[in-house]
């Protein structure tokens, strides 16, 4: 499990050129899960997140 973490101002995402979710100030989180992973790994990013 990989996470590249961006500070922003604001951010969102568009799919085939429709808003499908936006923020103002805040984390935008890009995350990578693998089959392998588990519900320990993601806790562990969730706290490291959670305390930016």
């Amino acid at each position: 499990m990989r996470a590249v973490i961006q500070r922003v101002s604001r951010a969102q995402v568009t799919v085939d050129k429709k808003l499908v979710g936006s923020i103002g100030l805040g984390l935008l989180v890009l995350l990578g899960v693998a089959q392998t992973d588990t519900q320990t790994d993601a806790n562990y990013l969730v706290e490291k997140i959670a305390n930016l």
